[in-house]
C-alpha cells in the first residue's frame, strides 16, 4: 500500500471514471425506510462489479440500483462518441428514477462523473460515498487518444491489490472493457454550491484517510482529489484492503454504505 507521493499526485487515469446507457440492476422495495442505494462502478468494469455488495445490501432490505455506464457493456461496442457528460447524464436520470433522495457511492473514477452529477442534482443525494476515490474534477487525462484498455502489469505496478484472490484477478482481466478516450478528456464546470454540503463519506482503503487529507491540501492536488477541500461534510472511514474492496470486502464496503443509506433515510 506505500506508494510515492508523486504517484500519488499524478491524475489516476487508470483507476479513477467508468463506464451503456442506464443498464442497470435494481429491485424495488415499497417499505423501505433507508435511502435508496445507487452503486456505480469505476474503470473498465459494469454493474456485475458490485454483485456481492448489491446481493448483501439487498438482503439486508435496501433498495438498490447497480449501473453500467455507457461503454462499458462490451468490448465490441463502439465508444467513439461516449463523452463524459453521457456519464454523469446516466447516473442523474438514475438518481431521478428513485423516489425520494438517494445514496450515490461511487468507485475509483467514477469519483469524477458522481461529483459532478451531485452538482447537476444535489437535492436529489442524500448523502455520498466515495468508496476509495473523492470528488474528482476533470479532466482525468486531456491527452488520452482513443480508448483506455486496462493493462494487467500496470495495475499490478500500480494498484493495491491486497485481498483479492487469483479468481477474482483473472474474472477482472476477462470481463474488464476498455474505458471511453472522452471520459478522459471531457471537461466540466461546477456551478452549484449546494453540492458542497451533501453529507459525504470517504472509505479508504488503497490510501489511508491520512494519506488522502495530506494530497489533498499539498499542491498540486491531483485531479482525483481535487473536490475534496470543497466538501463540508466528511466523514472518513479506514479499511485497509485493495483498490476493489466490493471483492476484497464485500461484507465491510456492503455494511457501511448499508449504514449510510438507513441514516439518511431516517433524515428524511
Amino acid at each position: 500500500m506505500a506508494r510515492s507521493i508523486d504517484r500519488a499526485r499524478q491524475s489516476r487515469p487508470d483507476d479513477i471514471v467508468d463506464g451503456l446507457g442506464l443498464t442497470s440492476e435494481r429491485e424495488e422495495l415499497p417499505h423501505m425506510t433507508s435511502a435508496p442505494i445507487i452503486l456505480v462502478p469505476g474503470f473498465w468494469l459494469g454493474a456485475w462489479a458490485w454483485d456481492e455488495v448489491a446481493g448483501l445490501l439487498r438482503a439486508a432490505g435496501h433498495d438498490v440500483t447497480a449501473l453500467t455506464l455507457p461503454g462499458q457493456a462490451s468490448k465490441d461496442e463502439d465508444r467513439s462518441s461516449i463523452t463524459f457528460a453521457d456519464h454523469v447524464d446516466t447516473i442523474v436520470d438514475a438518481i431521478e428514477a428513485a423516489d425520494r433522495p438517494v445514496v450515490l457511492a461511487v468507485h475509483s473514477a467514477s469519483g469524477f462523473s458522481g461529483y459532478a452529477a451531485s452538482d447537476r442534482v444535489p437535492e436529489r443525494i442524500a448523502a455520498m460515498v466515495y468508496v476509495d476515490t473523492a470528488p474528482g474534477k476533470p479532466p482525468l487525462d486531456p491527452d488520452q487518444e482513443g480508448d483506455k484498455p486496462m493493462v494487467w502489469d500496470e495495475i499490478k505496478a500500480g494498484e493495491n491489490l491486497d485481498g483479492l484472490t487469483e479468481e477474482q484477478q483473472a474474472t477482472f482481466r476477462e470481463r474488464a472493457v476498455p474505458v471511453p478516450g472522452g471520459i478522459l478528456r471531457g471537461e466540466y464546470e461546477f456551478t452549484n454550491d449546494a453540492r458542497r454540503d451533501i453529507p459525504s463519506t470517504v472509505i479508504a482503503t488503497g490510501y489511508t484517510s491520512e494519506e488522502y487529507r495530506k494530497y489533498a491540501s499539498e499542491p498540486p492536488v491531483p485531479s482525483f482529489l481535487a473536490g475534496l477541500p470543497e466538501l463540508r461534510n466528511v466523514t472518513w472511514v479506514d479499511l485497509p484492503t485493495s483498490h476493489w474492496p466490493m471483492w476484497s470486502k464485500p461484507a465491510d464496503v456492503a455494511r457501511i454504505i448499508g449504514e449510510v443509506a438507513t441514516a439518511a433515510g431516517g433524515d428524511r
